[in-house]
């Protein structure tokens, strides 16, 4: 079964460094929030330029320096979820033109055929996540506010950005390969992700500053698998960032990981379903 895994999984990663303009859907969303919103919501400049007005924002903002900076960590969620909604479009069109149907008729198992593309759908946000972040970087250094990363990395925090992407990424293929398997149209299966990644980021800590939301946006927010992981990645790359936070990155990986069990159980069932022999 391993080399059947990985035999699928090569396949999978090549179809999708194959497809650019997946890729390119996939950042161009991300970019233009980093250069339009994140640009235009300095809320750093309604505090008054004073140690106590300087003080407030870091509480506000949990810790980053900048609105930009919360802005950037927060669009490494938005990332998760819109590079891993072609996962399970590419179900869809798979079934709809045998590619599904072949692959099911093969020595492969269920099992591996789904794996592979979780696989998949797992480590390409990695790459592009880095990108985003790379960028966020690189446009202070063009004049315009960027993202200042103010904390010493280290082996285990970098690890744990990085677990902390992977969990939410396998979180969000599967839930996106569940609805692939029971979706048989494009157009439905567009309409639902559609009417789901939406709430789930504006109802997360990924855009809005903590600091503002009213007291049962901050309940909702604590719990979306999104504002977990972009907390784990704030703990790191801001500086005295963990004192405004109740749990520290374990907690919130241990979140994340609940978060995406529940769904990869869910798209097992689905997708072992889906690619039973038909009688």
């Amino acid at each position: 079964m391993i080399r059947e895994l990985g035999a699928l999984t090569r396949r999978e990663l090549k179809r999708l460094a194959r497809n650019p303009q997946a890729i390119a859907t996939s950042l161009m969303i991300p970019i233009l929030y980093l250069l339009l919103f994140g640009q235009a919501f300095d809320i750093g400049a309604a505090f008054p330029n004073t140690p106590a007005g300087h003080a407030e924002l870091l509480v506000t903002l949990r810790g980053a320096p900048t609105y930009f900076s919360y802005f950037s960590a927060g669009m490494v969620g938005f990332v998760a979820v819109t590079a891993t909604l072609f996962v399970g479009a590419n179900v869809i069109f798979d079934r709809l033109f045998g590619v599904l149907k072949r692959t099911a008729a093969s020595p492969a198992t269920a099992t591996s055929i789904f794996g592979a593309r979780l696989l998949a759908g797992m480590l390409q946000p990695v790459g592009l996540a880095f990108l985003v972040l790379g960028l966020a970087v690189l446009v202070g250094h063009l004049g315009l506010s960027g993202l200042q990363i103010t904390a010493s990395f280290s082996i285990i925090g970098i690890g744990e950005i990085v677990l902390a992407i992977l969990i939410l990424s396998a979180m969000f293929a599967s839930l996106f390969l569940a609805i692939g398997f029971s979706i048989e149209q494009p157009q439905s299966y567009f309409a639902v992700v559609n009417a789901i990644n939406l709430p789930v980021l504006l109802t997360s800590a990924a855009l809005f500053p903590w600091g503002l939301m009213p007291a049962w946006f901050k309940d909702v927010a604590s719990y979306n698998p999104i504002t977990l992981a972009v907390s784990v990645i704030r703990e790191n790359l801001f500086a005295g960032a963990s004192g405004y936070y109740p749990y520290g990155p374990a907690i919130y990986l241990g979140g994340l990981a609940a978060w995406a069990i529940a769904m990869f159980i869910l798209a097992t069932f689905l997708a072992r379903r889906a690619l039973a022999p038909r009688a």
